[in-house]
């Protein structure tokens, strides 16, 4: 079910509507039916492709990562 933002031609009233299927958008404050749909933006948690640092080596406990204890 996704959720999108209005704007009311009539009076103007910027709003989100729930859309069920084929249901239509009416807005709240005039119940007039000319409305623009707006563009929205969704929000995330970070970018999934991040690189992320190695962890701790396993063995012996080296912050620098895996096999960073045997350069030393």
């Amino acid at each position: 079910m996704p959720v999108f933002e209005y704007v009311c031609a009539g009076c103007g009233h910027a709003f989100e509507a729930l859309v069920y299927g084929s249901e239509h958008a009416v807005c709240p404050e005039c119940e007039g039916t000319d409305l623009e749909k707006q563009f929205s933006t969704f929000g995330t948690q970070g970018d999934a492709r991040a690189e992320r640092p190695p962890g701790a080596c396993g063995t012996c406990g080296d912050p620098r990562g895996p096999g960073s204890c045997s350069t030393n």
